[in-house]
């Protein structure tokens, strides 16, 4: 710093404080709102400290208007300080409490010792609490508490306190308030245990987040204060949350209460769903501030927090805990969430806890334990259980169930309203949600922001809402967590376009209607099993190789709008003993919150057989066996197993299948059905194309394909229909992949190139 701003700073300190009945100008405010003045009451009465601190300093200083104030101390005033009745050493001061007494009120008759929620009177607005009063009551201020952080924040607030506060400090660089200049302003002893405890991590200033310690390697008045951003936009009227916190934590608005508190209609249609709102609600007025909810299928723990806080006079603050587990440091954001939800007088939702893996990471289990132990009622979510050795308190543990299908339809009812009907050609709104409600089971915020996304769809081709846009919509809400364990396939077929024979349509017919219509008769018709079994649908598609077991999996899916998954079995196999199991508990885990068609590809590779155990590998496959027999009973989705060899699969998994369909060969007639579909109608043909010979060659669907393409090849190449030769070479060489034997006279088409079939001598 220079010669010349020194003098200036210095001089402008001296005449501010030369004029102590002259108040500082104030800060501007952005409208006459009560809430913006509130604090002003209260900072008036500490401006007024500020000045008599600094009269009072002036009146012990031999050369108050020293330019050079603030670089050095010279000897006369060094003297001075050693001799003033309150130096160093001496007793305590005139004003100051006595050894053993609680806390000094400083000028507002409270003591900072008095019990936590005390309000100060001093900034009490008329007919409303002001910003200073919540902060004192949510945090367990004491009235000098409040003053602290008002002595902190006036520079934040006029710069002319930056110059008071330098010469206070007797240097112009330091302008914002230590320790000692506040206990000094505010007429407190540094020397009283009392005192100083207001400062530590533990009390409520710095603990609480609302006051900031800067150089702690300084003596202990030496030490600054600084008020948080945060906390000086709340005492100012400012309501927006800590913008460190915005990819982790959100303030939830209960969808499901009216303005007068009352449920929703659906909910109020069943007690099972009202009920944990109402318990929740009820054990956070008795003072309860741990609990966790168990979201089964088709819940809404979120929601059901959110409410129950709500009707407990809390604010819902949701706390996701995949976001902050990403993060390098996830502590650092916890107290920062914690005072946001204080400062709003509310609770925390945290949640799902499947983010978490407190076994194998420690990270996440310390995480666990800070989270239920915060001052802050906290409300854990997710479909997974508590484990007891997660935190040293066990909380209190209420079951979230899904929603039956009467409740999800009037759910969807509420959530198309807006749109102001379906698009003309669609079918009636009722038929409309049957289709929804039956193939979807979706949380209640899934329906409602799918009902978004399709309106939003919708306004963009200029229309109303169509079942292909809710479809998109719905898928939308699917989780991407399975996409990284399975390969995601939108289907592209249909029933038109899958080529088998009656009975296996008629058994593929059954699949369907169990996956459309299993939350009715399993869930609200009540005809699932006990013994822990969940309301998943299983089906066995065995067949030759290219018989059409995965296509007919995509046409089901494509009927029940859903997405088909792929499971892909390199990713699930491993050579490590535990690993394959850890591998497939993901999957289900993941589908558990999929709309979507499990499909397990070559699923003998690890649906096989128990065999004798004669060393430890037999052990370990068994092992494997035994955990997908208990973990497919407990499924809840739809999975959809294929195989070429069903002879390989234990007998166990086929007892707990829902459907077995079988793939034949198929026959000539439905052969020739496959030859013509697979050429399409734009591939050009030959006049005289025989598809009736080639019918009479038995290959599997995914074979004539094969054929087909291999024509077309041979077709474009030399700029001409696809032929017959063309088709019957295909053949051939498809023969010869297959290792079958291969005689040229039977791939001659008989004269006249019509009917017949492969010619036999003799």
């Amino acid at each position: 710093m220079n010669g010349t701003s020194v003098e200036t700073s210095a001089e402008t300190s001296a005449e501010s404080a030369a004029r102590p009945s002259a108040k500082p100008r104030p800060a501007a405010e952005p409208g006459p709102a009560p809430a913006h003045r509130a604090p002003l009451a209260r900072l008036g009465v500490v401006e007024e400290l500020v000045r008599a601190a600094v009269d009072r300093r002036r009146g012990t200083d031999p050369h108050p208007d020293d330019p050079l104030r603030g670089l050095y101390l010279s000897e006369e005033y060094i003297g001075r300080l050693l001799e003033r009745p309150d130096g160093i050493g001496s007793g305590p001061r005139e004003g100051s409490p006595p050894a053993g007494a609680p806390e000094p009120g400083a000028d507002s008759g409270a003591d900072p010792g008095a019990e936590p929620g005390a309000e100060s009177t001093g900034s009490r607005g008329a007919g409303a609490v002001a910003p200073v009063e919540s902060l004192a009551r949510r945090f367990g201020l004491s009235s000098f508490d409040v003053d602290v952080i008002l002595v902190a924040l006036l520079p934040d607030l006029d710069t002319g306190y930056e110059q008071l506060y330098g010469y206070l400090n007797d240097d112009v660089t330091r302008r914002r308030a230590g320790i000692g200049l506040a206990l000094d302003v505010l007429g407190a002893d540094a020397r009283h245990p009392g005192v100083r405890a207001r400062f530590s991590e533990g009390g409520p200033l710095v603990g609480g987040g609302l006051l900031e310690i800067e150089d702690t390697g300084r003596p202990f008045l030496a030490r600054g204060l600084r008020v948080p951003d945060r906390v000086a936009a709340y005492l100012l009227g400012d309501d927006n949350p800590d913008p460190r916190t915005d990819a982790v934590l959100r303030v939830l608005d209960p969808p499901d209460l009216s303005q007068e508190g009352d449920p929703a209609p659906w909910q109020a249609a069943d007690t099972s769903v009202a009920a944990p709102v109402a318990s929740l609600a009820a054990a956070l007025r008795a003072g309860v501030r741990l609990v966790h909810l168990h979201q089964e299928q088709g819940g809404s723990a979120t929601g059901t927090a959110a409410t129950g806080l709500r009707r407990a006079g809390l604010a819902a603050l949701a706390l996701d805990l995949s976001a902050l587990a990403a993060l390098p440091h996830p502590e650092h954001l916890v107290p920062v969430a914690v005072r946001e939800a204080r400062l709003r007088g509310g609770g925390l939702v945290v949640g799902p806890l499947e983010a978490l893996e407190p076994v194998a990471h420690p990270e996440h289990r310390l995480l666990l334990r800070t989270l239920a132990a915060l001052p802050v009622p906290v409300v854990f979510t997710g479909r997974r259980g508590w484990d007891p050795q997660w935190a040293p308190a066990s909380p209190l543990a209420l079951t979230v169930p899904g929603l039956d299908a009467d409740q999800r339809a009037a759910l969807w009812r509420e959530a198309l309203a807006p749109a102001g009907g379906l698009a003309d050609g669609e079918g009636s709104e009722d038929e409309v949600v049957v289709d929804l409600m039956s193939a979807y089971v979706l949380t209640p915020e899934q329906i409602r922001r799918a009902a978004v996304t399709a309106r939003g769809l919708a306004a963009a081709t200029g229309g109303r809402v169509t079942r292909a846009q809710l479809s998109t919509a719905v898928r939308a809400q699917n989780a991407t967590g399975l996409d990284r364990l399975a390969r995601r396939i939108e289907p592209a077929v249909g029933w038109a376009d899958l080529v088998v024979p009656e009975a296996v349509s008629e058994q593929l017919g059954e699949l369907a209607r169990r996956a459309r219509h299993r939350e009715r008769v399993l869930g609200q018709w009540g005809m699932r099993p006990g013994g822990g079994r969940g309301r998943g649908v299983m089906a066995l598609l065995a067949g030759e190789s290219g018989t059409g077991k995965t296509m007919s999996a995509e046409v089901i899916a494509g009927d029940l709008g859903l997405d088909l998954y792929v499971v892909d079995l390199s990713s699930v196999v491993d050579k490590y003993i535990g690993e394959t199991e850890k591998n497939l508990e993901r999957i289900f885990t993941e589908a558990a919150g999929v709309n979507g068609i499990l499909l397990f590809d070559e699923a003998d590779a690890i649906f096989s057989k128990r065999s004798e155990v004669k060393d430890s590998h037999d052990r370990n496959a068994n092992m494997e066996s035994a955990y997908l027999l208990q973990r497919m009973e407990s499924f809840d989705g739809i999975a959809v197993l294929t195989t070429n060899l069903r002879s390989n699969l234990d007998e166990a998994f086929i007892r707990r299948l829902d459907v077995i369909v079988d793939f034949p060969v198929p026959a000539a007639s439905l052969r020739r059905d496959l030859w013509d579909r697979c050429l399409g109608p734009a591939i050009p043909r030959d006049d005289g194309l025989d598809l009736d010979f080639c019918a009479r060659f038995e290959l599997a669907g995914g074979s004539i394909r094969a054929c087909v393409i291999t024509a077309a090849y041979l077709a474009a190449e030399s700029g001409r229909p696809v032929s017959t030769a063309d088709l019957v070479g295909a053949v051939k060489q498809e023969y010869r992949k297959l290792g079958r034997l291969v005689l040229d006279h039977e791939f001659t088409p008989p004269l006249g190139g019509a009917g017949g079939g492969p010619r036999r001598d003799g």
